[in-house]
């Protein structure tokens, strides 16, 4: 009878329990939707929390118009084609480019074939753009409005714009010349090579500091994950992120997936196989705005040939470009999968999508697994040679219009490599390692060049020399300045001075000797020896006594080709340098600045050409100034501790509304080579934020602001 009571009181009090447990949890359901909300941190990041996908997203295109807005209407209504129909006749060729190419119906095709997930996350993105615009009109230039309202086309169309004509086809279009050096750095080391034991990753593409190149930062927290980094301005998601368990980053790749053919014209067609086939043309009607605010229309003709559209026509040739990529709408939701990935295998999942066509990706997580990949759409070719392919196709043979890729099988790629660590400075994949665990051979001859970099190099010797990597360490190799080229060519270059007769090149020599090898502002030698460089040509293979070998990829090229004419050219820069600012030791932040947004700043760093790891490469500048105009952008460097550890920097900030203190907030870090911590938990984003918004019917509301 007693047994029976203790069971009677043991079974009331699970009962209670369970009721209470289930009442809790209904609470903290409710609780949950009723805090959705941003909370923005005292860099201008939002911390974004959400309990379903759908508003997750709505909150990111709120928080992106509050800090883009008059941005991201000038960039969509380009990638709209509209460019000249809403600004001006200044934006004709931009939008002659889009209908060209064909994005607004491929555009189209792609809503239609979108997976449905993909369609949930642009509504609401877009969405909630839409709301904040209408919540903050005056927010808005009046000059952007008439881009309002926005469309989940417009997404696609930005999307193609950027990935196809900015990557994929920059180099065929001539669009991404004027910036030789557009490309990031990556690293990620194992855990035999890390003092800590734990894995590292260090995430830093470097592009123009412009337009649709300007990256945005943001925190985005779903139920029980937890997810941080970049991603374009006017992109939904996260491109290059870590989570609780793992990381990526993109580079720019070695890789030639776009293809433009000259072709012959002959009787209204053009010539193929030594026969005539008839072009496909059609035509559209583009407005035109004029100063007085009317619209003109204009006609213009498209043509296609199979191999793809003309962007070029004169009276007895046409050039074709065809690209990769056209067939996969799924890109944005491919790096939904993978910020959400918990694993490798889950993540490599992800990538097995192969819906993002360009970029290296490199990975680390926290069950100590590092790994490169050779990521894109590489076309499956008949002809074997990479130089064959790199140059305008001027063959005229059907046989060269490929129609398929490779699978991600048939990929370069490397997990996990004995020695500990691998690295990726826009180098084709074979030098991922040193010593090279990829082997050329066996792989298609297209696959990608060979090559190693100044830069690249640098970034291996880095590793190389460094068997217990700290966290520190790995800080301040992502911010360093030291020059590859001037460790490779100073010690040629004095001995020729010394055999020299010239009084002006010893006394450069001095100059020289006394530098530190550095182009940080301070560094009094990097002026004079950068104008001798750029005199040099460092691209030049040419120029040295050994040219550069694929069996020594990281010490070579080495000498000078030519060392009387390496002093000539020392002469004469030293003397420019001396008439122009009277000294040859002035620092390198007296004439190289960062000039934006009002703030004018010493910079460090310089071109990737020379060998430096912290690129900041020269954009414009007057008579006495030299201004950096792009390098790194999104810098994050992250171990996979037991908690996260993560250091990052967004150059330029998080905001490009006039209006807004973010715009060009993180500058001051940049000039002193400084990162910030990211706030990745719970516990730091309540320490860091600056005002919360919660959700509401019309957006989002301010809960409060914290002083």
């Amino acid at each position: 009878m007693q047994k029976h009571t203790h069971c009677s009181k043991r079974l009331n009090l699970f009962l209670l329990l369970t009721s209470l447990s289930l009442l809790l949890y209904n609470c903290n359901q409710q609780e949950k939707v009723e805090d959705t909300q941003i909370a923005w941190d005292t860099w201008g990041v939002p911390h974004i929390t959400a309990n379903s996908v759908d508003e997750l997203f709505f909150a990111q295109g709120w928080a992106q118009m509050h800090n883009h807005a008059n941005l991201i209407l000038e960039l969509y209504g380009s990638s709209r084609g509209k460019g000249a129909e809403y600004w001006g006749q200044s934006k004709l060729q931009n939008d002659l480019l889009i209908h060209t190419l064909g994005f607004d119906e491929l555009a189209e095709e792609w809503e239609q074939n979108q997976d449905p997930e993909l369609k949930v996350i642009y509504k609401n993105f877009v969405d909630g753009m839409n709301a904040y615009a209408e919540a903050h009109p005056d927010a808005i230039d009046d000059k952007n409005k008439v881009v309002l309202p926005l469309s989940t086309k417009d997404v696609n169309m930005h999307g193609m714009y950027v990935v196809f004509t900015r990557f994929i086809g920059g180099n065929d279009l001539g669009r991404v010349q004027q910036w030789p050096d557009m490309g990031s750095n990556t690293y990620a080391i194992g855990p035999q090579r890390s003092a800590s034991g734990n894995a590292m990753l260090v995430q830093n593409p470097h592009l123009p500091w412009w337009q649709e190149f300007l990256f945005f930062e943001s925190h985005l927290q779903l139920n029980d994950k937890n997810m941080y980094g970049a991603t374009l301005v006017g992109f939904p998601g996260i491109a290059i992120g870590f989570n609780d368990n793992l990381g990526w980053s993109h580079t720019d790749n070695t890789i030639d997936n776009a293809d433009t053919y000259e072709l012959t014209l002959q009787d209204d067609g053009y010539l193929l196989d030594g026969k005539v086939e008839a072009l496909e043309t059609s035509s559209k009607i583009l407005k035109i705005k004029q100063d007085d605010g009317t619209l003109m229309e204009q006609e213009i003709p498209l043509l296609k040939t199979v191999h793809g559209p003309v962007v070029k026509k004169t009276d007895d040739k046409v050039l074709a470009i065809r690209m990769v990529g056209l067939d996969r709408p799924n890109m944005f939701l491919q790096w939904w999968r993978m910020i959400n990935s918990s694993n490798f295998n889950e993540f490599e999942d992800a990538l097995k999508m192969a819906q993002i066509p360009f970029w290296n990706v490199m990975y680390a997580d926290k069950d100590d697994n590092i790994f490169y990949l050779f990521n894109g759409l590489v076309p499956k070719r008949t002809t074997d040679e990479w130089e064959y392919w790199d140059r305008v196709n001027t063959e005229g043979k059907s046989e060269d219009v490929w129609t398929e890729v490779h699978d991600y099988t048939d990929l370069p790629k490397v997990k996990n490599p004995t020695n500990g660590w691998l690295q990726n400075a826009n180098d084709p994949p074979w030098t991922s390692t040193i010593p090279m665990t990829l082997n050329p051979d066996d792989f298609p001859g297209y696959m990608a060049p060979q090559y190693m970099s100044f830069r690249s190099q640098r970034s291996a010797r880095m590793l190389l020399e460094d068997e217990s990597i700290t966290f520190e360490e790995l800080v301040d190799y992502k911010l360093s300045t030291r020059l590859e080229f001037a460790d490779r060519i100073l010690d040629d270059l004095f001995t020729a001075i010394d055999s020299s007769n010239s009084e002006k090149a010893k006394e450069a020599k001095i100059v020289l000797e006394n530098w530190d090898r550095e182009a940080d502002a301070d560094s009094k030698g990097m002026l004079l020896f950068y104008n001798w460089a750029r005199k040099f040509n460092v691209w030049n293979n040419s120029n040295y006594s050994i040219g550069w070998d694929a069996e020594k990829p990281n010490t070579t090229p080495d000498g000078l080709d030519n060392p009387e004419r390496a002093v000539q050219l020392l002469e004469l820069a030293a003397t420019e340098i001396e008439t122009k600012f009277g000294s040859l030791d002035t620092a390198w932040g007296d004439y190289y600045r960062i000039n934006y947004n009002g703030k004018n700043l010493p910079a460090n760093g310089i071109d990737g050409s020379m060998g430096v790891f912290r690129v900041a490469w020269p954009g414009g500048g007057d008579e006495n100034n030299m201004f950096v105009g792009g390098g790194d952008s999104w810098v994050g460097v992250i171990e996979f501790g037991e908690d996260v550890k993560a250091k990052v920097l967004l150059s330029y900030g998080n905001a490009t509304q006039n209006d807004s203190p973010h715009k060009g907030d993180q500058l001051d870090l940049f000039s002193k080579k400084q990162l910030r911590d990211a706030w990745f938990t719970s516990s730091d984003v309540k320490a860091n934020s600056s005002r919360i918004e919660v959700i509401s019917e019309n957006g989002f509301k301010e809960k409060e602001k914290i002083e």
